[in-house]
Protein backbone atom coordinates (compact mmCIF):
# COMPACT_ATOMS: atom_id res chain seq x y z
CA UNK A 1 0.00 0.00 0.00
CA UNK A 2 1.21 3.55 -0.97
CA UNK A 3 2.51 5.38 1.72
CA UNK A 4 0.88 9.18 2.41
CA UNK A 5 3.63 11.67 1.42
CA UNK A 6 3.39 15.02 2.35
CA UNK A 7 1.80 17.45 0.12
CA UNK A 8 4.83 19.57 -0.68
CA UNK A 9 8.38 19.33 1.11
CA UNK A 10 8.31 22.90 2.40
CA UNK A 11 9.14 24.89 5.27
CA UNK A 12 6.90 27.76 4.47
CA UNK A 13 3.86 28.40 2.43
CA UNK A 14 2.74 31.48 0.91
CA UNK A 15 -0.31 33.00 2.26
CA UNK A 16 -2.47 32.03 -1.13
CA UNK A 17 -1.12 28.10 -0.98
CA UNK A 18 -2.33 27.89 2.31
CA UNK A 19 -5.82 29.59 0.88
CA UNK A 20 -5.83 26.61 -1.90
CA UNK A 21 -5.19 24.12 0.13
CA UNK A 22 -8.11 25.08 2.44
CA UNK A 23 -10.29 26.43 -0.46
CA UNK A 24 -11.30 29.77 0.96
CA UNK A 25 -9.95 33.38 -0.03
CA UNK A 26 -6.70 34.77 1.21
CA UNK A 27 -8.72 37.28 2.36
CA UNK A 28 -10.58 34.47 4.57
CA UNK A 29 -7.48 33.62 6.25
CA UNK A 30 -6.29 37.12 7.11
CA UNK A 31 -9.33 37.70 8.50
CA UNK A 32 -9.58 34.26 10.64
CA UNK A 33 -5.95 35.28 11.72
CA UNK A 34 -7.33 38.33 13.23
CA UNK A 35 -10.07 36.80 15.09
CA UNK A 36 -8.12 33.60 16.41
CA UNK A 37 -4.94 33.09 18.20
CA UNK A 38 -3.92 29.77 17.07
CA UNK A 39 -3.55 31.39 13.75
CA UNK A 40 -0.35 33.00 14.10
CA UNK A 41 2.33 32.84 10.82
CA UNK A 42 5.70 34.37 10.91
CA UNK A 43 6.19 37.69 9.46
CA UNK A 44 9.22 39.55 7.49
CA UNK A 45 9.68 43.11 7.42
CA UNK A 46 7.32 43.77 4.75
CA UNK A 47 4.64 42.24 6.45
CA UNK A 48 4.23 38.87 4.17
CA UNK A 49 3.06 35.79 5.48
CA UNK A 50 5.10 32.66 5.81
CA UNK A 51 2.78 29.91 7.23
CA UNK A 52 4.79 26.83 8.41
CA UNK A 53 2.88 23.16 8.65
CA UNK A 54 1.35 23.82 12.01
CA UNK A 55 -0.39 27.29 11.49
CA UNK A 56 -1.71 25.49 7.95
CA UNK A 57 -3.34 22.75 9.82
CA UNK A 58 -4.90 25.61 12.83
CA UNK A 59 -6.51 27.28 9.44
CA UNK A 60 -7.44 23.89 8.63
CA UNK A 61 -8.96 23.07 11.70
CA UNK A 62 -10.72 26.82 12.11
CA UNK A 63 -12.15 25.96 8.43
CA UNK A 64 -14.02 22.79 9.35
CA UNK A 65 -15.24 24.04 12.54
CA UNK A 66 -16.61 27.15 11.02
CA UNK A 67 -17.60 26.11 7.57
CA UNK A 68 -18.10 22.22 7.66
CA UNK A 69 -19.24 22.32 11.52
CA UNK A 70 -21.34 25.61 10.84
CA UNK A 71 -20.02 27.03 14.01
CA UNK A 72 -20.05 30.81 15.04
CA UNK A 73 -16.56 32.33 15.38
CA UNK A 74 -17.36 32.77 19.04
CA UNK A 75 -18.41 29.05 19.32
CA UNK A 76 -14.72 27.98 17.21
CA UNK A 77 -12.73 30.31 19.83
CA UNK A 78 -14.15 29.11 22.77
CA UNK A 79 -13.89 25.46 21.44
CA UNK A 80 -10.17 25.78 20.28
CA UNK A 81 -9.31 27.29 23.71
CA UNK A 82 -11.51 24.42 25.49
CA UNK A 83 -9.25 21.54 23.72
CA UNK A 84 -6.02 22.79 23.91
CA UNK A 85 -4.34 20.04 24.89
CA UNK A 86 -6.69 17.93 22.54
CA UNK A 87 -7.87 18.42 18.88
CA UNK A 88 -11.13 17.45 17.73
CA UNK A 89 -11.35 13.78 17.23
CA UNK A 90 -13.74 14.77 14.63
CA UNK A 91 -11.78 16.61 12.86
CA UNK A 92 -9.07 14.24 12.83
CA UNK A 93 -10.90 12.01 11.30
CA UNK A 94 -12.16 13.97 8.71
CA UNK A 95 -8.74 15.21 7.67
CA UNK A 96 -7.55 11.72 7.62
CA UNK A 97 -10.27 10.45 5.41
CA UNK A 98 -9.70 13.65 3.29
CA UNK A 99 -6.28 12.30 2.58
CA UNK A 100 -6.92 9.56 2.11
CA UNK A 101 -9.16 10.26 -0.48
CA UNK A 102 -6.76 12.56 -2.16
CA UNK A 103 -4.15 9.48 -2.32
CA UNK A 104 -6.72 6.72 -3.94
CA UNK A 105 -7.26 9.82 -6.46
CA UNK A 106 -3.67 9.98 -7.12
CA UNK A 107 -3.45 6.53 -7.12
CA UNK A 108 -6.67 6.07 -9.92
CA UNK A 109 -5.21 8.93 -12.20
CA UNK A 110 -1.40 7.00 -12.14
CA UNK A 111 -3.30 3.90 -13.33
CA UNK A 112 -5.55 5.03 -16.12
Amino acid sequence: MPKLKKSVDKLYFSIGEVAQKVGVAPSQIRFWEKEFDNIKPKKNASGVRFFTDKDVEQVQLVYHLVKERGMTLKGARQKIKDSRGAEDPTYQVVHRLKQIRAMLIEVRDELE
